[in-house]
């Protein structure tokens, strides 16, 4: 999908020469005027295309619709219904008076209070039928987006979510759809409807009085020019309060997740401070269209009112003179409601439209990004994974290089070959490389240089899934989900029975903390495992791994926060979480390392030493070092 077209910088006035006097040329303030007249040109264009563009957006709005378009073909018959008995009415009063009333008529007069009530109970039935299936529709094809996005959402790649903020993300899936919503429930229906109104109006007018109608529509170029003005008035407006709201939904998500952080240094008021700063930004965004609709809606009633005025003086003369009939006066007045009635919602509609195509902007914003990793075409599905791991001369960098041009390399020229079933562990200092390690092996990014491959496979060969759904993460902090222990413990297996979840946490040291709960393994966590400590979350992110017999298993500093007694009691789990497959293992407390068969020490993005911890202790280089600064730590 392509985006929306760029706009242009705005040109700014012509700067002075640095020293030079402001009364050197008698030409500066011509220059300025003119650069301000400039100024003002590129803003009206700038909004002017703000407002265009947005036919492919419609057309997805289509699409969403497409798969309903039965209904929509009913719906749009029961509104073309509802539109010509509604139309109906003055028609009908022009006769009553003519034809009835002024010749003393009273079958004729019967009649069309006949036609009058059967109109009225068609009009009923249609705009049931119609409002009943514009609903029906709307909340069908909103589903359907929210799903879309969601989708979409799922596909996108991790670096998406590390610069973009969850709030956010949250607002464009919820506050823009219900600005989508009021745009396809209320908006769809009243174009139509309205616009059929108005032409049915036009013609009316047109059969009454050729020449009243005329004088009526002097008021058109008026209108349309007020419409003209709204449309650039309101151009940033409506946009600017979906950032608005995004910035509130983002910054709320944001306080309430870190609300223990905020509590522990008593921020509570700088945040009421700040939240009352975005909500002051919000109102005056919502100000902005509020006097906008203040400004134009009262003067289409007032041009209303006076064009009536105008038709009431000349027809009535003319009804004095009796150049015309008091049932066409009359019915003229009647259907004069119905003309600017439908021009006033058109404008009310555009309100609407402005609100949700901003809303429609941001969404599509977000389904034009891309995911930064794709499964290439002809991407081959790995079997069961025996887990051999190879890094053939590796380098890896996050971003661009820096303002001086420097590149900076998270990893650099790595080669590391891991057997199958074998258990490598990462240690180096904070910002090694050490996590970065492991995100490649997710195949969380892709390597700037060089090729890891699985079982012979280059990642980048393979699909996702099929990588992604034998591997197990336990990353630092255990990430647990609403609901139950039990419900945490399957995610990964879903169809685990109770006896497979309770062997899984007896087999890493969860049962005894489990069994002390209220509910047992039905014992809701809370949000994010609130409920829970550290490390009871820990080990139940352990017992989550476990369960789906993951053959490749990442722990990134898995036992971090765990304490040292706990530590001790599930190294025996970890022994049976960690036997039999391949498991890489990041961590800062080396006694949870001491046995693994293969211990990488990484410094600056490079391998500077590896072996076995024997190996390394003897060898008396870096990781001699950090082990015997860690005993000093754990002795104190």
């Amino acid at each position: 999908m392509s985006s929306t077209t760029p706009t242009p910088p705005t040109p700014t006035a012509p700067r002075r020469e640095e020293g030079a006097s402001a009364l050197s040329t008698g030409a500066l303030g011509d220059a300025t005027t003119v650069a301000r007249e400039d100024q003002r040109l590129a803003e009206l264009r700038r909004r002017l295309r703000q407002t265009r563009g947005r036919g492919r957006k419609l057309r997805g709005l289509v699409i969403l619709l497409r798969p309903y378009r039965g209904r929509v073909w009913l719906m749009f018959a029961s509104l073309l219904l509802a539109t010509g008995a509604a139309l109906a009415p003055a028609p009908l009063a022009k006769l009553a008076i003519d034809r009835g009333i002024n010749k003393h008529d009273l079958s004729a007069l019967d009649w069309i209070v006949v036609a009058f009530l059967v109109s009225a109970v068609v009009y009923w039935a249609a705009t049931y039928l119609q409002t009943y299936l514009t609903g029906w529709i709307g909340q069908r094809a909103l589903q359907d987006l929210r799903i879309q996005l969601f989708r979409h959402l799922q596909a996108l790649s991790i670096g998406f979510y590390s610069r973009t903020r969850a709030g956010v993300v949250i607002s464009r899936i919820t506050n823009d759809v219900e600005a989508l919503d009021q745009l396809i429930q209320d908006g769809i229906a009243t174009l139509f409807q309205s616009s059929l109104m108005l032409l049915g109006v036009i013609v009316t007018l047109l059969i009454f009085d050729v020449e009243l109608a005329l004088y009526t529509f002097i008021s058109l170029p008026l209108l349309a020019f007020g419409a003209f003005l709204f449309r650039i008035g309101s151009a940033d407006a409506y946009r600017r309060t979906r950032e608005r709201i995004a910035a509130i939904t983002g910054y709320l998500q944001e306080t309430l997740s870190g609300i223990r952080v905020v509590r522990s240094f008593g921020q509570e008021r700088r945040h009421i401070r700040r939240f009352a700063q975005l909500n002051d930004a919000n109102r005056d965004a919502n100000m902005v269209t509020v006097n906008l609709n203040a400004a134009y809606f009262p003067a289409v009633e007032l041009l209303s009112a006076v064009v009536t005025v105008v038709i009431l003086l000349i027809g009535g003369y003319e009804a004095i003179r009796g150049d015309t009939s008091t049932g066409v006066v009359f019915g003229f007045i009647a259907a004069l409601n119905n003309f600017f009635d439908p021009i006033q919602q058109l404008s009310q509609l555009y309100t609407t439209y402005q609100s949700g195509m901003a809303a429609l902007d941001k969404i599509f914003e977000l389904l034009d990004e891309e995911p930064d990793l794709r499964d290439r075409p002809g991407a081959i599905e790995l079997g069961r994974l025996r887990g051999e791991l190879t890094f053939e001369d590796v380098s890896f960098r996050y971003g661009q290089p820096d303002e001086h041009g420097n590149e900076v390399y998270a990893l650099r020229d790595v080669d590391l070959r891991i057997a199958p079933g074998q258990t490598v562990a990462l240690v180096g200092e904070t910002g090694a490389g050490k996590s970065t390690f492991a995100k490649l092996v997710a195949r969380f990014y892709d390597p700037t240089g060089g090729r890891v491959l699985i079982d012979g496979h280059d990642l980048r060969d393979v699909t996702a899934q099929s990588l992604r759904s034998q591997m197990g993460i336990v990353p630092q902090e255990g990430f647990l989900f609403s609901g139950t222990v039990a419900d945490n413990i399957a995610f990964g297996r879903p169809d685990a029975t109770r006896e497979e979840i309770e062997e899984a946490a007896r087999a890493v040291g969860a049962d005894e903390f489990v069994g002390e709960l209220d509910h047992g393994y039905d014992t809701e966590v809370g949000e994010r495992g609130g409920q829970l400590s550290a490390g009871q979350r820990q080990l139940i992110a352990f017992a989550r791994a476990l369960i789906a017999d993951p053959r490749l298993l990442v722990l990134d500093e898995a036992t971090s926060n765990v304490d040292i007694h706990t530590e001790a009691r599930i190294e025996q789990g970890l022994r049976r979480l960690l036997a039999g497959r391949t498991a890489i293992v990041i961590a800062h407390r080396l006694s949870t390392i001491r046995h693994a068969a293969l211990i990488v020490v990484l410094d600056g993005g490079r391998i500077i030493e590896q072996g076995t911890h024997d190996e390394l202790i003897a060898a008396e280089g870096r990781y001699w070092q950090l082990y015997q600064d860690w005993a000093e730590q754990a002795a104190a």
